[in-house]
């Protein structure tokens, strides 16, 4: 008998020691809840239950507004006056500061109805706004300010309706790395700013910190990234169904782009799908180098269903002059035409000489697929140093990368030319030689 107990106990100890623990269990929301805890932003809880999937409140959500702005001290020591006959004690000072700030606004007449659930696009609304977005100014709009926030890299995924505190904290979290529209600073380096108790905080949940991870590139820069959709003929334009697709990334806010040039050979009309969705038309080639497989692109702000964008979510460039073998480096692109992908690898070569290409290639084990030429490859801190566009035949684990360097140094202040123009042009250039 004490044989079998024993031996009982010892099962027992031993799933016991298997079961994942608590902390191992909680979700991105929970962790969300715990880090904005930790920065002061939201108030802890002893108990580890901050009602993640209760609805979240406008108050609340204006209250945590204020907070990742560094205003908190600012907002209760003011004179605010919002016009709001409903605003609870404990969210006046935040409500009124915000509403004369006006990153929030009431919902009707003098109500601001604090109680609410509070909307996806009304959050992003008053986040947009705090970051120096403006829906006056055509930004975006209110009821688009949720996909227009996931669209520039703000929200990491698709928020609609109403949110629980569980989707509040976890978009606030996101959003804390983000810059203001200005570039000024991110809201976190912001918020160290003004309060500088939380530098410590910030630094202990890695939120200073430059260098990514693969998760954090997946979630920050997936925005940038599009699948590129190609067209030989005015027929499967009309068909809506491509000749191939690739992959492409943002340079700049107002749509520049860069992909292969092999990818946008013999194309007649080209469309750019991003993560969110939204396809848009490809307008003009600003620069293209047959030779160095590298063409800048420029994507319309009017997607294909007639909607027109502020702003895209783009990359920052650092070319191959500090690269070297051993790096680590991420790629993101469309391999296989299945949809956005990341990766992780070294760089084995940074001046590989290949035949086919005037400028010598990175070499990388970073994974890439038929589907992924065009796509960003990166350093650890999210900047393009070349651009993925093959492989070796025989080789295992050796990727190729044409370096981004020439769209680094091209005038792009051309009027550029269509596809079309850009095929014909070529077919003639081959005739003549």
């Amino acid at each position: 008998m004490k044989k079998r107990m024993l031996s009982l106990l010892c099962v027992l100890t031993l799933l016991a020691a298997a079961l994942p623990s608590a902390a191992a269990l909680q979700g991105d929301a929970a962790r969300a809840a715990d880090a904005l805890a930790t920065l002061g932003l939201i108030e802890a809880s002893a108990s580890g239950d901050y009602k993640l999937s209760a609805p979240a409140t406008r108050a609340q959500a204006v209250v945590l507004l204020v907070g990742m702005a560094g205003a908190g001290k600012a907002a209760k020591n003011g004179n605010w006056i919002a016009g709001f006959a409903d605003i609870p004690d404990w969210a006046n000072a935040e409500i009124t500061y915000a509403a004369q700030q006006g990153w929030a606004t009431g919902a009707g007449g003098a109500e601001f109805k604090p109680d609410s659930t509070v909307t996806a696009n009304a959050w992003f609304a008053f986040l947009l706004r705090m970051l120096g977005y403006s829906d006056k100014d055509g930004d975006f709009t209110i009821s688009d300010a949720a996909a227009f926030a996931q669209q520039i890299g703000l929200a990491f995924r698709a928020y609609s309706g109403g949110m629980t505190r569980g989707q509040l904290y976890q978009s606030a979290l996101d959003a804390l790395t983000f810059s203001y529209k200005d570039g000024s600073a991110t809201v976190i380096g912001r918020l160290v700013e003004q309060v500088p108790s939380t530098r410590a905080a910030a630094n202990a949940l890695g939120l200073l910190e430059t260098a990514l991870t693969a998760r954090q590139v997946a979630d920050r820069l997936t925005a940038a990234v599009f699948r590129m959709s190609f067209y030989e003929k005015q027929q499967q334009v009309d068909d809506g169904k491509p000749t191939s697709t690739s992959s492409g990334f943002f340079i700049s806010a107002d749509g520049l782009a860069v992909t292969n040039y092999h990818a946008i050979e013999y194309a007649f009309h080209a469309t750019v799908t991003l993560s969110n969705g939204e396809t848009f038309p490809v307008e003009k080639v600003l620069y293209y180098d047959p030779e160095i497989d590298i063409a800048v692109l420029k994507v319309s702000k009017t997607s294909t269903r007639g909607k027109a964008t502020s702003a895209f979510k783009y990359l920052e460039m650092a070319g191959t002059g500090d690269v070297r073998p051993g790096d680590k480096v991420y790629s993101l692109g469309n391999p296989l035409g299945g949809g956005l992908a990341v990766s992780e690898g070294v760089v084995s070569a940074t001046e590989r000489e290949v035949s086919g290409y005037a400028r010598p290639c990175v070499v990388n084990t970073a994974d890439i697929s038929k589907g992924s030429s065009g796509g960003a490859l990166m350093n650890v801190f999210g900047q393009v140093v070349a651009v993925t566009t093959g492989a070796y035949a025989q080789g295992n684990s050796m990727y190729l990368a044409v370096p981004v360097d020439p769209a680094m140094e091209a005038d792009l202040t051309g009027e550029g030319m269509t596809l079309e123009e850009v095929t014909s042009t070529e077919k003639n250039r081959v005739k003549k030689d």
